[in-house]
């Protein structure tokens, strides 16, 4: 890599960094605090060949008497994340956290930040030691404030209530995953936050667009077949996947989704693409299945 180059990419992450925008999916409802950052072969969660820019979403679910985070962004976004909260709920209103991703900094990263800086009444998560993962890059004083954050351990199938009108977050474990992770579902919305999957989207440019309407849904099959073989998701050819498309099957079945909010990448708007990157996926999940497909090996640079 050239010096040019290593400055130019440089450059486009200094940029992300300091960037982002606040989306009203749902105004006074739910908000994307989405930020953006170069996809430049460093990036594992996308193949190795993917240029763009991708984005780095939290949401915040916002109630007259409370607030609800989900995902704390990375630390390099923390002073905008924090601006953006603050300019969306009112000073010492009582906010909870959910990371979704125990183990993925995008997830956790800031949660010991907010926690000292905001009236955190308490954290969700699928582990009662959960605080114990946060003190990445934690403060002199971060295992404190850690220790003293109430932490709520939710079930594989739960319902967060959220403010005093109990508005429902329904929690479950995702039905396809690599590593603990949690699928939300906000009734109110009609918003499924999916977390590491349907994350395939990417934009060319820094400035998005990071929502997919029906208007400008072009991703075909193929590309989210090569997406999900060239990540985290590579072992899933030849794997026995008629289990997971049920259970993604009895998610898309139960509950009336009209928006996908992913951890990272764009959001799917609109029933018509949900329901067409719904049937992208179980299609490739299929054809993936052992009785259908051969289980090997593939290495970090082989793309198929």
């Amino acid at each position: 890599m050239s010096l040019a180059t290593q400055h130019a990419i440089g450059e486009a992450w200094a940029a992300s960094s300091v960037s982002g925008a606040t989306t009203a999916l749902v105004k006074d409802r739910l908000y994307a605090l989405q930020h953006p950052y170069p996809l430049d072969g460093r990036v594992s969660s996308y193949p190795a060949s993917a240029r763009g820019f991708s984005v780095a979403n939290s949401y915040l679910l916002a109630q007259g008497d409370a607030a609800m985070l989900i995902d704390t962004g990375f630390g390099k976004d923390e002073p905008a994340i924090r601006a953006q909260i603050e300019s969306l709920i009112a000073p010492g209103l009582p906010l909870s956290l959910f990371p979704l991703r125990l183990n993925e900094f995008m997830s956790i990263n800031n949660v010991e930040t907010f926690a000292a800086h905001f009236n955190v009444e308490q954290c969700y998560t699928s582990n009662i030691d959960a605080a114990l993962w946060f003190d990445f890059g934690a403060k002199a004083d971060g295992r404190a404030i850690l220790d003293a954050m109430p932490v709520t351990a939710v079930t594989r199938s739960d319902t967060i209530a959220l403010g005093r009108q109990g508005r429902p977050i329904d929690v479950m474990q995702a039905p396809i995953r690599l590593i603990a992770t949690r699928w939300l579902y906000d009734r109110a919305t009609r918003t499924l936050f999916s977390s590491d999957m349907f994350t395939h989207v990417w934009r060319a440019h820094a400035n998005g667009p990071w929502i997919v309407t029906d208007d400008d849904d072009r991703t075909s099959a193929r590309e989210l077949r090569s997406f999900l073989l060239n990540t985290r998701y590579w072992w899933l050819e030849g794997a026995p996947t008629d289990s997971i498309r049920r259970g993604i099957g009895e998610v898309f079945d139960k509950y009336d989704i009209e928006t996908i909010a992913p951890g990272y990448g764009c959001i799917l708007r609109g029933r018509k693409v949900v329901a067409r990157h719904y049937h992208m996926l179980d299609g490739f999940l299929k054809a993936c299945d052992k009785s259908v497909a051969v289980s090997r090996y593939v290495t970090r640079d082989e793309e198929r």
